[in-house]
């Protein structure tokens, strides 16, 4: 995977964790939505709750993404 399709998949990936964060997604998603968007395990969580996953895995795949631009056979 070239380094451009690496950073525009991790700008698409943020732009989705940014709006289950910040612009109301969590609150659109609670509920059995977010069993299909999330998993099978978010379905009873509220909206705190899916923004706290949100901002963990946020965080992971922006260390992922660090990790990736420096040692490219890591990328997938």
């Amino acid at each position: 995977m070239s380094t451009i399709e690496f950073v525009a998949l991790y700008l698409l990936n943020s732009l989705f964790w940014k709006w289950i964060i910040s612009w109301g997604g969590a609150q659109w998603i609670e509920g059995w939505k977010s069993m299909l968007v999330l998993d099978w395990f978010a379905w009873p969580w509220n909206a705190e709750q899916i923004r706290l996953y949100a901002l963990v895995v946020w965080s992971l795949s922006t260390l992922f993404f660090v990790i990736g631009l420096f040692k490219p056979e890591w990328r997938f």
